[in-house]
């Protein structure tokens, strides 16, 4: 019964961290900020995480499982190729501001520094890029798209989403969100063959 409370208790922590740090960034993000969000006190942060960069990388881990949990149901969907790859285009898509992306950005800053952070998110972005390169080979196989390097593909659109996500957090008023779907929607669909208006 302990056991179980503890593990709730963690994992409403690391959520309230994650919404704190998307909110102020890594670097303007104290733990007493965390821990009056959450309504503990600084000891009890300390009890669950030991440090400050623990209970970040920790936080950022709980905020890449609610990610790969997305990845995994878009791997396991019966769904055709193309109906998969439009569900992870919407989920990776940065044209709704998310503090997931905000958390995400922040997190590759903050990865230069902290080899704990460089370690997950490099995993994150490599489980994304497996789920898009499986997705575009299955529709190569099945005749549904037309690739020559599915690889080199899966590395050009799922820049392009990273770079827009950068561009639409960091200045918001440059880019409609029309415009950034419309843009991811074009180069994957020229990367694969198809038509832009099938995604």
């Amino acid at each position: 019964m302990t056991s179980g409370f503890s593990r709730l208790r963690r994992e409403d922590l690391l959520k309230t961290a994650c919404e704190v740090i998307a909110e102020r960034g890594f670097g303007h993000t104290r733990t007493i900020d965390i821990a009056r969000a959450a309504g503990v006190s600084q000891a009890l942060l300390f009890y669950h995480f030991e440090t400050k960069d623990r209970l970040f990388a920790q936080a950022f881990t709980y905020a890449a499982r609610q990610h790969l949990h997305s990845l995994e149901h878009i791997e396991e969907a019966k769904g055709t190729p193309l109906e998969r790859l439009r569900t992870l285009l919407r989920l990776s898509s940065p044209a709704i501001p998310t503090e997931g992306w905000r958390l995400w950005i922040d997190a590759w800053s903050e990865a230069m520094r902290n080899s704990e952070l460089e370690e997950i998110s490099r995993r994150l972005d490599s489980r994304g890029r497996l789920v898009l390169r499986a997705i575009i080979e299955a529709g190569v196989s099945c005749g549904e798209f037309k690739c020559d390097d599915p690889d080199a593909s899966t590395w050009r659109i799922l820049a392009l989403v990273d770079g827009l996500a950068i561009q639409t957090h960091a200045h918001p008023k440059v880019l409609t969100r029309r415009k950034v779907n419309m843009l991811i929607r074009t180069a994957a669909a020229a990367e694969l063959g198809i038509s832009p208006e099938t995604l």
